[in-house]
């Protein structure tokens, strides 16, 4: 048994239990210890925003019924009795929360491995992924900006549109995150697998723009997301598209998967990702953006 006491406090005993994690969390989990504290309650997991600069700041503790987040810890059995605002403590390879002290044993890779591909699948696969009508911000001009700066190569407008989408919709995760966390993900690692290396360093400035005040005009849980998408990790979802759209799985299937996620995120997330197949198609056969940086 784990026991942890403040001076003056009473002794509480932890139960000891051993987890799963995205490896995306193990800068933070693994630093000295900081306290945290609940920031939202789900029947299937709970947010915890943990005083750090590091990133991710919010740590997803969920359970096998939740959606595997970039930034999530796993645990082994139900989620503990807890409300909005109760203390924890994250660090030194471990989170202590309520009554449970949670030792990572075991980390996944959350990012795609898509292998080479060639662009001729990526056209392919666009007319599969064009909206179907559940996106949160359909027919906003910032959406229409972005798609059209990314397909005709225009880099001040791909940022200029980032720039206003960043917290744009309601929600934990407004729609233009959402948008923008597929964009991110695709360009890093569609670009790598189709040998496009200018729509990685594009993901690169654009994922540097998106996250620089993300904190300060998003959700904590959003401007966490941005941080690991801008850094090229996603859920299984968006992962299983994105094989997908390389060709090694069928599409269909991942792609109703992803637009299942949440009310809106779904499909908001689908939407990121053509843009960004636009942008890497774009790319590749032009040389690179116009009006990119030297």
């Amino acid at each position: 048994m784990t026991v942890t006491a403040q001076k003056g406090a009473p002794r509480r005993v932890r139960t000891p239990v051993t987890g799963a994690a995205s490896a995306a969390v193990r800068p933070v989990l693994e630093a000295p210890r900081r306290p945290a504290r609940v920031l939202a309650v789900f029947p299937a997991g709970a947010y915890l925003e943990v005083r750090t600069e590091l990133e991710p700041s919010v740590i997803a503790v969920i359970t096998g019924t939740a959606t595997r987040l970039p930034n999530a810890l796993l645990l082994p059995g139900p989620l503990p009795r807890l409300t909005v605002g109760d203390e924890a403590v994250v660090g030194d390879g471990a989170v202590e929360l309520g009554p449970l002290s949670m030792r990572v044993r075991r980390w996944w890779d959350p990012a795609p491995h898509t292998g080479r591909v060639d662009p001729v699948r990526l056209e392919r696969a666009l007319p599969a992924l064009a909206p179907d009508g559940g996106e949160g911000l359909a027919g906003n001009g910032n959406i229409e900006l972005l798609t059209r700066a990314c397909r005709t190569g225009w880099l001040l407008g791909v940022l200029t549109a980032a720039e206003q989408l960043v917290g744009l919709g309601p929600g934990l995760t407004p729609s233009g995150d959402d948008v923008l966390a597929g964009l991110l993900v695709t360009l890093r690692h569609i670009g790598k697998s189709a040998g496009v290396g200018q729509a990685v360093r594009v993901g690169d400035w654009l994922g540097a723009t998106v996250t620089y005040d993300a904190r300060t005009r998003t959700t904590p849980i959003s401007a966490t997301l941005l941080h690991c998408a801008a850094q090229g990790a996603a859920s299984p979802e968006v992962c299983g598209v994105l094989r997908a759209v390389a060709g090694r799985t069928p599409l269909e299937p991942a792609l109703s998967r992803l637009r299942r996620l949440g009310h809106t995120s779904g499909s908001d997330l689908a939407q990121g990702i053509a843009i960004g197949l636009e942008a890497v198609l774009g790319m590749a056969g032009r040389g690179g953006l116009s009006g990119e940086a030297a």
